[in-house]
């Protein structure tokens, strides 16, 4: 193409180049809470029952959310910062981690993100407030399945569901590349949609243990295979890496013994999950 013709088209497209940062998600830094007094951040948040939901007044709530609710009483308390949380809603896990990465300043991140290294070198984490036990999970008629060639045989009608990029993907990959080359492994927006497709008898899934007992607590038709449990999983609230509060969250997480150590910790659990998980969850 000509230069003169290839111009026009190349000045058309120029603009764009500068919209990723102007439509990232921002908060306030703590740098500018400290000067100002006060600061609003931005909590990005994916629907999840006890964890970040509705109740039916509409007010927001949930094990994550209180939790993030006694961080803004802590910079209040200790470095006498009012902080208003702003708490924006993403239905979609995998859009949801990306906002958070992109994001600039005081924004975080409550959607149960497990902790590990690779993730790491694109998101700061807090430290972990839930120890984490995956489970795999098919309809209660289903018999009992003690082992991945087992699986292979035994559930070779379903295929596996997954949300896109997380551990239970992982987890689902490992299993058809070393056991079951056959297996077909669906993508999944919501947990509700896994609990549904799994109560169908069309796939079979690995979710967290608090989401299994919850949807059986709802009357779900759905059986758990102990041989897959995994656990040593922690989950974090998630912030871009260019923040600068992780210094304070760190501190809030710590203090009077750490958090998953606090009464209020087990009360939240119980409340939001149930007596039943929050034992499970705290190992009592």
């Amino acid at each position: 193409m000509p230069a003169r013709r290839f111009l026009p088209w190349l000045l058309l497209f120029l603009p764009l180049t500068g919209l990723t940062g102007e439509h990232a998600d921002r908060g306030d830094t703590l740098a500018e809470a400290r000067e100002a007094g006060e600061a609003t951040v931005t909590v990005l948040y994916v629907p999840a029952g006890g964890w970040a939901y509705r109740e039916g007044d509409g007010e927001l709530t949930g094990v994550t959310v209180e939790i993030m609710r006694r961080f803004a009483d802590y910079v209040a308390e200790a470095r006498g910062i009012e902080l208003e949380l702003d708490f924006v809603e993403e239905t979609d896990w995998t859009v949801f981690y990306g906002r958070v990465r992109d994001a600039e300043g005081g924004v975080f991140g409550i959607g149960n993100v497990t902790i590990t290294e690779p993730r790491r070198e694109e998101l700061a984490f807090s430290p972990p407030y839930l120890e984490n036990i995956a489970v795999l999970i098919t309809h209660e008629d289903r018999g009992k399945v003690d082992g991945p060639e087992q699986a292979a045989r035994q559930l070779a009608d379903l295929r596996a569901l997954a949300f896109e990029g997380t551990l239970h993907e992982t987890r689902l990959k490992a299993l058809r590349d070393e056991h079951w080359p056959e297996l077909g492994i669906d993508c999944a927006g919501s947990n509700d949609e896994i609990i549904t497709a799994v109560a169908d008898d069309t796939h079979f899934a690995y979710i967290d243990a608090y989401n299994y007992y919850g949807a059986r607590d709802r009357g779900a038709p759905l059986r758990h295979h102990p041989a897959f449990d995994d656990t040593g999983e922690q989950f974090g609230v998630i912030m871009p890496l260019n923040n600068d509060w992780q210094q304070l969250v760190d501190e809030f997480f710590a203090h009077d013994g750490g958090l998953m150590q606090r009464d209020f910790y087990r009360e939240l659990l119980a409340e939001h999950l149930g007596e039943a998980v929050a034992d499970l969850l705290t190992g009592q």
